[in-house]
């Protein structure tokens, strides 16, 4: 891959992800596969004038052996250390990276339960870690590398080397990095766009959504009262914009879980824990799945569903128009960052307090009073199409039209 296109990458990630101030400390979670790249990242945020960097490596193979090898008791020790390394450094600031190389499918013959049970016990232990995120207390964002089994997957007609080539290009295609470019202002300019769609959807100050399209879906999706729209960049507590997410399409808010309901099919697959969940759909009734299935997956589908109270609610409703450019390349990337910018998705879980009026200076109960999901996960999933019709209602029973044949025409 061209080298120039993978420094303003590196360069992207630094100073429009997370955006790092100078004499910031940035931590980096890379997957392993993206060792070399990361290399580069940690070279451009020292040229930012990072004070420190520091990168933990996770395998996603390692997990998969642990699972098999560890035993349920194991699987729920969470101990301190591993979670005051990357305190220590949240509470004085720092900044955190993600890089992520996907590998679908690495853990599908883990037993399920064990998964669910690891997951749950280190999601309870490191609350005040999500906390640093979900609040945007600091700076934090998302970039993915290629590997070969998931180039392959997204490219699976073409040999190893260019599957690889061919998903480096569609990535950087996706995040607006050209040879002869800008990026960063490519992304400045970008940021106008968002702001005027929020700043039309909060004038709105709907009601409720309904989503109708032809997979089935049909589906009522009340919204908070003095619910906030969100997208493009936002700021951190410590008053620095940055992206949380790279590549973004997306603008976002904060349902009501008590009063979602109808069916939702889901328009793409989803990779949740190393393992691709196909082909499902899940009805909600007051705000709650009552029902689902899939033809692949279900098993996982149903320790997530599981995980605790809030796990089977809502936390997020985002529109993203069908015409967007991740949408466009008619790629599949097996992998939640980019396909839920090329399609309207669903998050359950808990939600963004960012996205409630004042809900960054609220309780956890003050927020729940209000509608707003508490839960151990986030777990985004797709289910826009091209046919996606979404009307809002207003606070007077006016019915207006968001969406129209996949995209915004508010």
């Amino acid at each position: 891959m061209n080298q120039t296109r993978l420094k303003k990458y590196a360069k992207l990630a630094v100073y429009t992800g997370v955006h790092l101030a100078e004499g910031q400390t940035l931590i980096i979670q890379a997957d392993i596969d993206t060792a070399s790249f990361t290399r580069m990242i940690v070279e451009e945020a020292y040229e930012a004038g990072a004070r420190e960097v520091l990168v933990y490596y996770r395998d996603p193979y390692l997990e998969k052996h642990n699972y098999h090898y560890q035993s349920n008791e194991v699987l729920s020790e969470v101990h301190d250390w591993q979670l005051e390394r990357h305190l220590d450094y949240l509470r004085k600031g720092a900044a955190t990276l993600s890089v992520i190389s996907p590998r679908a499918g690495v853990l599908k013959d883990c037993d399920p339960q064990k998964m669910a049970i690891r997951q749950k016990a280190f999601s309870e232990a490191s609350k005040e870690i999500r906390e640093y995120t979900m609040a945007s207390k600091i700076q934090w964002s998302i970039v993915a590398v290629p590997n070969e089994e998931w180039a392959k997957l997204v490219f699976p007609n073409k040999d190893e080397k260019e599957a690889i080539e061919c998903l480096w290009d569609a990535i950087l295609n996706c995040v607006y990095v050209e040879e002869n470019n800008d990026p960063l202002e490519v992304w400045n300019q970008r940021e106008e766009l968002f702001q005027s769609r929020i700043e039309k959807l909060n004038q709105f100050n709907f009601k409720q959504l309904h989503f109708q399209n032809n997979l089935g879906t049909d589906l009522y999706v009340g919204l908070i009262k003095n619910h906030i729209w969100g997208g493009g960049s936002e700021t951190a507590q410590n008053k620095i914009r940055f992206n949380a997410n790279l590549p973004t399409e997306e603008v976002f808010t904060a349902p009501d879980f008590r009063n979602v309901n109808g069916i939702v099919y889901a328009s793409r697959p989803l990779l949740y824990n190393g393992n691709l969940i196909k082909d499902f759909h899940m009805t909600f009734e007051a705000g709650k799945v009552i029902e689902y299935d899939a033809k692949e997956g279900k098993a996982v589908l149903k320790e997530m569903l599981e995980m605790d109270e809030g796990s089977a609610s809502l936390g997020e409703v985002a529109l993203v128009p069908y015409d967007s450019a991740i949408s466009q390349s008619k790629l599949l990337f097996y992998t939640t960052l980019f396909d839920e910018n090329a399609s309207c998705h669903l998050a359950l879980g808990n939600a963004y307090p960012s996205t409630v009026k004042d809900g960054l200076m609220k309780s956890e109960e003050e927020l729940k009073a209000l509608g707003f999901n508490i839960s151990l996960i986030h777990v985004d999933f797709m289910f826009g199409s091209a046919d996606m019709k979404v009307m809002g209602e207003t606070q007077n029973g006016d019915w207006v039209s968001v969406f129209e044949n996949g995209s915004f025409v508010i």
